[in-house]
């Protein structure tokens, strides 16, 4: 299934679980990190495993786990659960990280029987250091895709974005390529706080599809029908892409689109692209 919307939800929160699910997000995030308050991480890591083990839902389910030995915790509790997709990693910044929770995973697949590497990654890249280590974190083991955590970067590079976001351009752009060199899935964009002008929330979100990002991570229902909307291919666009692939078919090497134009095989790699996306 392909991912548009990511929408987090506070692992202290149970009684909105079901709320993220019908929210239409292609993925929902309980999150155990920066969403919940030192005192209730416990009870919210108890009620996160209680939920997991429930049967199966229609969207990904995934944890934003801890970081140090807490997240290591967290991973361990959280990785059998059968509705489990996998974990969100914050504050990556090496592939030991990657290494380590690769071997808990794999622990927990053997002892529930599920297929080796089933569950998969996302690290999120919130520091300079994790910017400069995208490539290796990309290429590492059951990553699925990379996400960004702009608020925690822009602080730790000490900038202060403005309203097209040009100060954190490079680690945008950094995240878009090292995803494409490893062949993993394109990262969707960061959270953005405004969830009531839903109009300036849109445009942003599609200057961020302009620089190569898939989807968008969410922290409000509302944001959700913006994303899944903006971020799937309209009715003339995939007419378009199915167009490009049967005159390519038809005459194999050298083919003409319905504007004229030659088309070759990156033409044909961006139409089965909007086509999967569709």
């Amino acid at each position: 299934m392909t991912v548009r919307s990511w929408l987090y939800v506070p692992g202290d929160r149970p009684d909105r679980f079901a709320k993220a699910l019908a929210s239409g997000a292609g993925a929902v995030v309980l999150d155990l990190e920066d969403a919940v308050p030192p005192a209730g991480k416990d009870a919210a890591r108890a009620a996160v495993v209680d939920w997991l083990a429930g049967p199966p839902v229609d969207a990904q389910v995934w944890v934003r786990v801890g970081t140090g030995e807490r997240g290591r915790d967290d991973v361990d509790a959280v990785a059998r659960g059968a509705r489990l997709t996998g974990v969100v990693l914050p504050k990556a910044s090496t592939r030991a990280l990657l290494d380590r929770v690769h071997e808990q995973l794999l622990a927990a697949e053997t002892a529930t029987g599920r297929a080796p590497c089933s569950l998969g990654v996302s690290p999120l890249v919130e520091s300079a250091a994790g910017v400069l280590a995208a490539p290796a974190l990309a290429s590492g083991p059951r990553v699925r895709c990379l996400q960004l955590g702009e608020v925690d970067l822009a602080a730790d590079l000490g900038v202060t974005p403005g309203p097209d976001g040009a100060e954190l351009l490079l680690a945008r752009s950094t995240v878009v390529l090292a995803s494409a060199a490893a062949g993993i899935a394109p990262p969707p964009a960061a959270v953005s706080t405004e969830f009531r002008d839903l109009v300036a929330f849109e445009a942003e979100t599609r200057r961020l599809l302009a620089l190569g990002f898939r989807g968008r991570a969410c922290i409000h229902p509302a944001q959700v029908e913006v994303v899944e909307r903006v971020c799937r291919p309209s009715a003339e666009e995939v007419a378009a892409a199915r167009d490009v692939l049967v005159r390519l078919a038809a005459s194999p090497g050298v083919a003409v689109g319905a504007d004229g134009k030659l088309l070759d095989e990156a033409v044909a790699r961006k139409a089965r692209a909007t086509l999967g996306l569709a």
